[in-house]
C-alpha cells in the first residue's frame, strides 16, 4: 500500500511530463468524472488513465488493488440506496423505456426484498456509477503521486499558486507545508507498519476479535504513531531553524520547469475530453439509444 502514496522512480513518458500539467489534468479529470452521466463516457475517461498507469509502472496488479476502496464504498452505498430509493428508473424523453423493457426480459428487476424495499436498475446504475467515479479519482491521484517527485510537485504547486501572491498570500509557505506533509506520508506509513509488527510480536491482535477489542488494539498503534509524528516534526523544525530557514526570505529557484511536446499532447487530449463532456452535458450531440441507456445519473 505504501507504493500508492510515494514516488516510484522510473524514466517513462509519464514521469517526464510537466508536473504542473499533471496537477491540472488530475483536477480536471476528477471534475469530469463527477460531471459525466454515462458509463461509456466513464470508459472513455478511464481507458487513457489505465494506459498511462501501465506505461508508468509496467504493472497491472496495482490497478486491481486500487479497486478495493471504491468497491467497499459501493457496497455500503448499495444498501443505503436500497433503503432510501423507492422509485423505478424514469423514462428519459421516451428513449429509455423500450431499452429497459428489453433488459427486463433477461433480468427480472425490480427485485422485491420485502416491505417497501426493492433492487432496481436505478440503484445498481447509481452504485456502479459512484464506484467508477471514485476509482477514476483514486487512479488519477495515484498516477500523479507515483510519477512526480515531491520536490517537483511542490515547485509545480508554487507556480500554479503564483496568482495568489497578488493578494499578498504567502504561497511559498503553503507549498512548504504541503511538501512536508507529502514527504511524511510514506515515512509515517513505514512507521505504522513497524509499530504494528512490534505490537503483534507482543501479542496484540489487530485482525481478530470484537469491535471493542479491535479499537483497543488500534489504540496501541495510534498513540505511539502520534508520539513519533510529533517527535519527527520537532526534529525537522529544529533542523530547519539550525540551518537558518526563514519562510519570509526572498529566494530564487534551483529548478526551472520547461514544457515539452509531451505536455502539449496531454494538454490537447485533456482539452478534447473537456469539449466532449461539455457537448454531452449541454445535449448538443445527438446520442444513439445504446449510448443513452448507459445513463446512471437519475
Amino acid at each position: 500500500m505504501n507504493n500508492y502514496s510515494r514516488y516510484m522512480m522510473n524514466n517513462t513518458f509519464v514521469h517526464k511530463l510537466d508536473p504542473r500539467i499533471k496537477i491540472v489534468s488530475t483536477i480536471i479529470y476528477i471534475v469530469l468524472a463527477f460531471i459525466v452521466t454515462h458509463f461509456i463516457t466513464i470508459a472513455i475517461l478511464l481507458i487513457p488513465l489505465v494506459v498511462l498507469y501501465i506505461i508508468a509502472t509496467h504493472k497491472i496488479k496495482p490497478l486491481l488493488k486500487l479497486m478495493i476502496m471504491p468497491l467497499l464504498i459501493g457496497f455500503f452505498l448499495f444498501f443505503v440506496n436500497i433503503y432510501t430509493m423507492k422509485v423505478e428508473m424514469y423514462d428519459n424523453a421516451g428513449k429509455l423505456t423500450k431499452a429497459y423493457q428489453e433488459l427486463k426480459q433477461y433480468y427480472p428487476l425490480p427485485l422485491h426484498l420485502g416491505g417497501s424495499y426493492f433492487i432496481t436498475y436505478e440503484i445498481i446504475a447509481r452504485t456502479l456509477g459512484l464506484v467508477a467515479r471514485v476509482y477514476i479519482m483514486i487512479m488519477a491521484t495515484t498516477l500523479m503521486v507515483n510519477t512526480t517527485k515531491p520536490t517537483l510537485l511542490s515547485k509545480a504547486l508554487e507556480d500554479l499558486l503564483l496568482p495568489l501572491k497578488l493578494l499578498f498570500i504567502p504561497t511559498h509557505i503553503i507549498v512548504m507545508i504541503i511538501y512536508i506533509a507529502l514527504r511524511f506520508i510514506p515515512t509515517l506509513l513505514d512507521e505504522a507498519n513497524r509499530i504494528m509488527k512490534a505490537q503483534s510480536s507482543r501479542g496484540v491482535d489487530f485482525k481478530n476479535g470484537k469491535l471493542k477489542d479491535k479499537i483497543k488494539s488500534f489504540t496501541t498503534l495510534i498513540i505511539p504513531l502520534f508520539v513519533t509524528a510529533f517527535a519527527k516534526a520537532e526534529d525537522l523544525s529544529n533542523a530547519m531553524e539550525t540551518r537558518g530557514y526563514d519562510p519570509y526570505a526572498k529566494r530564487t529557484h534551483y529548478r526551472i520547469i520547461i514544457p515539452t511536446w509531451r505536455d502539449a499532447i496531454i494538454s490537447l487530449i485533456v482539452i478534447g475530453l473537456i469539449v466532449y463532456v461539455a457537448l454531452l452535458h449541454n445535449n448538443i450531440i445527438n446520442l444513439p439509444n445504446w449510448y443513452i441507456i448507459t445513463n446512471f445519473n437519475y
